[in-house]
Formats: structure tokens, C-alpha cells, sequence
């Protein structure tokens, strides 16, 4: 056995015995079982950096110098292959996950063994104290064995098989491993997460952007630290960042979400499917620390005049990443919780059997403004699974599971250790229409560098002063628009068609008309109030090439107010879209609707300009 700190540094000596430079490195195959050393580096005459093949070059080695085959004029360089890695630079005092042992380590040597005379292969890392003091000097190796032995105290060798090790430092997603290899990839999300969290500040983002978006789903969900998985969160782009969110459970996505800026946010949410986006705004709803912001709104539930037969179809109708499933909920015909079933009474009932006869009318059921902490103690307290939330109707709105009700009760526990009191969240509630669309309308600036190449498409009998003049309003008309979609959408996901006390279709596309109607004509009075004051008398006319800016602005302002008021009066046919959709259960893109919305209003305001 021999090791790569008695290695490096050594003496290389060709055929004729003279020195040729010393070892600097040593490169290995990873896609074999135990890899075997494939390429040596060593430092050549002025420090020039050499790599040649093992097996065609390298004649005999130990601990104190490595002889070649040939003179120094034979030797032929050679390059690293793309599956292979070199154990100094790429392993060496870096650190490793250890996917055996579930932790971080660092290497502090790697094990070598001699199949043969000449062949080397790796057979692990060390990542105990005595690799440590042998990669300072050996001596010091020698002593500290010595004086633990004296003392009955053996120091013994930590070493973590090739096959257990995954390296993080670098980005090896391309390097073929061994098939038995056990990587990251393969761990539970809870152990990924620790993991992670253990790594240098430098390393997280590295390896959490090397997981596919279901683990990092899985792993973002389990960390303790929230300011953490928020920066990681961060240092995304907004679409992977918001396919991830797609991936995790709703109340865990909201609890992510509630981390990050207002504007960070909504961008989020936007690029996310219409669904998915209704079920975290709903438990963005609820004050923190409630039973409903920690609730999942994924329920198995049925009508309870269904059979066992009925019940097991919908259990095997449900998605693979649905919320672990321990009941089935009935409701009666008015869609309130009448009952519960267990997977237990499912599985021994005969199919024929109704479920009211089977359900337990005797339920505890939470409040979604009950305290989370009461919530978690009662499900404890009552041996549940899992505890239905319901609404002052009794309504089914969710459920919160144990796993969620273990983490309160950890987190409390936590905060008695430290005799701290609970800090309390903001009651933010949702955002007033008006202050929504101040903040919505921020991004008028970015949207004005595409209105200019729109507004050039009907500059052929407009000057460019007054093409540019008309695409003031143009950008108005563009992002009115796109209010008018997130409209649509916040209304979409604030009502339940089903639901007796929302808003009819009659009522919605009156509503969606009167806001259209306002909006137009505060348009058209802001550009006709800016065209009066051009024209004004008080206000000298400094160059005369400029005086039909205020007609095309008066033109501009008229498309304006046109494509405002039908972007909201079109609002009807996006919501009914939106439900459709719904009721198929496909996901439709904010985004999409978006462009759908804006590219009407410029085919609006560019027919209203041409005819006028």
C-alpha cells in the first residue's frame, strides 16, 4: 500500500537514471470499480508541467522515486481524457460528500494499492487525523501512532471507498463513474439537504445546481435554514427557480415564497402554471403561523354516497407526486366534510361497500386560523396522520399532515430552548387593486424599448418624430394590457365558480367593462391634457418641425383609450379560458396570456391609428 502524499514531490528518473522533474500529480479512469492510475504529472526542467501515460512510460515507483521506461528525448505527452481526474487537484484537501456515512468530509490523503509491479489503482480517501499529520510529514504520522498506542488508544485509518465517494469541488456531471458508483443524486431529499448545508458557503450553489428540479424540490423543502434555501432560490434563473417551485409541495412552496421580496414574488409566480400559482396564493392568504399556511391543499376526498370501488379509482388516478395519501375525506352534497376513511378500511372492505359505511363522522378538525402550534399538538395528541382544515361553513379546505406538525413542534421546541419568543408575521392580507397595478406598472420602461419597433410599423405616412410621439401612449396601451391578464388571473384564483358567494360571469364582465371604460379615458385625458398644453399659447414652439407632435399624441391617446377598453372588456373570454382549462386540469402560462393580451391591444391601438 502506498499513499499519494509519499508520492507527490518524489524524483521522476528516465532510463539512463537522470531526474527529469518530480511528481506533481497523478491522473485516474473513473469508470472502473477501484480506478486505476492512468497519467503521471510531474514538474519538467523550468517548471514546465509534463503528463505522460502510466502504463506506457512508468517502470517501477516507491516512496522515494519513479523510474520511467525511456530516455527523456523518447517520452510523448499526453492529455487528460474526458472520464478522468487527477487526484491532487481535483480530490486532494477538497471536500467530498461521503454518501455511506450521510456527511461531509475532507480528504486528507488518498490510498493507493499495487495490483502489480508497475499498476496503481485507488482504493479510497482518507479523512482521519492520520492523513492529515502523513500529508504534514510522516514522522509526525509515526509519532502520534506511537504515543496512542502507549496510551491503549489505536489510531486507526478512516477511509471511504471510491464507490462511496462523490466529489462536489468540480463539476464532474460529465465524467463517466463507475456503475456501482453512489453519487448525491442517489440520497434521500432530507440528506441532501444536510449535506448541503454543511458544505463551504462557496460549494452550495454549486452542487444544489447540479440536482435535477424534482431533488431540488425534495431538498429545498427539508432545509432548516430559510434565509439558506432562499439564496439558493436566488442564485437560480427565474425559470428553473420557478419549475422547482412547480415541483414542491403548495405549503411548502409558500413558505419559500413568503421568504422573498414582493417583486421576486410575482415574477415567480407568473412564469408558474395557472394552478399551481392558485394553490400557493391561497396559502399565501393566511397569516403565518396558522393552521392554513402550513396546510396542503392536495386532498383525497369523494362524494360520500361513492363505494370502495370509486375510491380506489381515484387513488390510482392521482399524480406520483401527490401528497402522501393516508385518508380519503367524503363530503355530502352541499361540499362539506361529512366523514373520513382509512387506506386500512379501503383495503379490506369489499368494493361494493358505500363509504358512509365505513367513514368515522366523529372528526377534530382545525380551523385555518387556528394557531399552528395548537394544530400540531392536537395531532399528536389524537394519533393522527393527518387533521382536515375546514372553513366556518365546513367546507374541506386542506389538510395538514404529521410530517408538517413534527416540524412546528420542532421549531417551538427550538425556540423554548432558547427562550426566545415567536416573532410574529406581517398580516400583509392581499394588496389593494390600485397599489397592485402602481407597482405592476414600474416596468412601463422596459416595455417602451419594444413599443419603438411596433410604433415604426406605422410610421410609413408619420414622420419619425411623430412615430415616436405615438409610441408614448403605445406603451401605456401594452401595459394596461398586461393588468388587465393579471386581473383575470387574481380573480380566477381569489373565486370558486362553485362557490354560492363569488362573483357571477355577468357580473365580473360588467365589472371588467367599467374598469375598462375608466382607464381609457383616464388615458385619453392625460395625452389630450399633454396635447393641449403643447398647443398652448404660454408654451413657445422651439423648433417648427415639431408642432405635429401634438396630432399624432391626440391620435396616439385615442388608439390608447380604445386598446385599454378592450383589453378589459376582452377579460370575460381570458377568465372563461382559464376555467376551461381548469376543469381539464391543464396548466396555462400567465405568460402566455400575457403576450395573447398585448399583441391584441397592439393590433387595436395600430388599426385605430391607421384609420384615423
Amino acid at each position: 500500500m502506498i499513499y499519494l502524499s509519499q508520492l507527490l514531490g518524489n524524483p521522476v528518473l528516465d532510463a539512463d537514471g537522470e531526474k527529469v522533474g518530480t511528481v506533481s500529480d497523478l491522473g485516474i479512469a473513473t469508470g472502473e470499480v477501484f480506478p486505476r492510475i492512468t497519467s503521471l504529472a510531474f514538474m519538467g526542467p523550468g517548471r514546465t508541467p509534463i503528463m505522460i501515460s502510466w502504463r506506457k512510460f512508468v517502470d517501477t515507483y516507491d516512496e522515494n522515486e519513479v523510474h520511467l521506461k525511456v530516455i527523456a528525448t523518447d517520452l510523448r505527452f499526453s492529455y487528460l481524457q474526458p472520464d478522468e481526474v487527477l487526484l491532487a487537484r481535483d480530490i486532494l484537501n477538497k471536500q467530498i460528500v461521503d454518501t455511506h456515512g450521510m456527511r461531509v468530509v475532507r480528504v486528507n490523503d488518498l490510498k493507493l494499492s499495487d495490483t502489480s509491479s508497475t499498476q496503481l489503482r485507488l482504493l479510497g480517501a482518507e479523512v482521519g487525523a492520520r492523513g492529515l499529520l502523513r500529508s504534514l510529514h510522516p514522522a509526525l504520522e509515526r509519532v502520534a501512532l506511537r504515543v496512542c498506542r502507549t496510551f491503549g488508544h489505536p489510531l486507526p485509518e478512516k477511509i471511504i471507498a471510491w464507490s462511496y465517494m462523490d466529489l462536489v469541488e468540480r463539476d464532474l456531471s460529465n465524467v463517466k463513474l463507475s456503475v456501482s458508483h453512489k453519487t448525491l443524486d442517489d440520497m434521500h431529499p432530507a440528506d441532501i439537504a444536510d449535506i448541503i448545508e454543511r458544505l463551504d458557503p462557496r460549494l452550495r450553489g454549486q452542487v444544489f445546481a447540479q440536482l435535477d428540479d424534482e431533488q431540488r424540490a425534495g431538498a429545498m423543502a427539508e432545509f432548516d435554514d430559510d434565509a439558506m434555501a432562499a439564496e439558493l432560490m436566488g442564485n437560480l434563473t427565474e425559470t428553473d427557480a420557478s419549475r422547482m417551485l412547480s415541483e414542491m409541495d403548495p405549503d411548502d412552496a409558500a413558505e419559500l415564497v413568503s421568504e422573498l421580496d414582493y417583486d421576486k414574488a410575482e415574477k415567480l409566480l407568473r412564469l408558474m402554471g395557472v394552478q399551481e400559482q392558485r394553490a400557493i396564493r391561497q396559502l399565501l392568504g393566511y397569516r403565518e403561523n396558522t393552521a392554513g399556511r402550513i396546510m396542503t391543499s392536495e386532498v383525497a376526498s369523494i362524494t360520500e354516497t361513492a363505494t370502495v370501488a370509486d375510491a380506489v379509482e381515484l387513488l390510482r388516478g392521482l399524480d406520483e407526486d401527490f401528497e402522501s395519501v393516508r385518508y380519503v375525506y367524503l363530503t355530502d352534497e352541499d361540499g362539506k366534510l361529512s366523514g373520513v376513511v382509512t387506506l386500512n378500511a379501503l383495503i379490506v372492505a369489499p368494493a361494493e361497500t358505500r363509504l358512509s359505511e365505513l367513514a368515522t363522522e366523529d372528526l377534530v378538525t382545525a380551523s385555518p386560523e387556528d394557531d399552528q402550534e395548537d394544530v400540531a399538538e392536537d395531532i399528536a395528541k389524537y394519533n393522527l396522520l393527518a387533521m382536515p382544515v375546514v372553513n366556518d361553513e365546513g367546507r374541506l379546505l386542506g389538510i395538514v399532515t404529521v410530517d408538517d406538525a413534527l416540524d412546528v413542534l420542532e421549531e417551538e421546541h427550538a425556540e423554548d430552548l432558547r427562550v426566545a419568543g415567536g416573532t410574529e408575521g406581517d398580516d400583509s392580507g392581499h394588496a389593494s387593486a390600485l397599489i397592485w397595478l402602481v407597482r405592476r406598472n414600474a416596468w412601463v420602461a422596459l416595455w417602451a424599448l419594444g413599443v419603438i419597433a411596433v410604433a415604426l410599423a406605422v410610421g410609413g405616412r408619420l414622420g419619425l418624430q411623430e412615430t415616436l410621439a405615438v409610441s408614448i401612449p403605445l406603451a401605456a396601451a401594452l401595459v394596461l394590457a398586461d393588468d388587465s391578464v393579471s386581473y383575470v388571473t387574481n380573480f380566477f384564483l381569489e373565486n370558486d365558480p362553485d362557490d354560492e358567494d363569488s362573483p357571477s360571469m355577468i357580473g365580473f364582465t360588467f365589472r371588467g367593462i367599467g374598469i375598462g371604460a375608466v382607464l381609457g379615458a383616464l388615458v385619453a385625458l392625460i395625452v389630450l391634457a399633454l396635447e393641449s398644453i403643447m398647443a398652448s399659447p404660454a408654451v413657445p414652439t422651439v423648433d417648427p418641425s415639431l408642432e405635429g407632435l401634438g396630432a399624432a399624441l391626440t391620435t396616439g391617446g385615442v388608439a390608447a383609450a380604445v386598446s385599454t377598453f378592450l383589453s378589459f372588456a376582452f377579460t370575460p373570454i381570458y377568465l372563461a379560458v382559464l376555467r376551461h382549462r381548469d376543469a381539464h386540469n391543464k396548466e396555462t402560462s400567465g405568460f402566455t396570456l400575457s403576450a395573447v393580451a398585448m399583441l391584441v391591444a397592439v393590433v387595436v391601438f395600430t388599426l385605430v391609428v391607421l384609420v384615423a
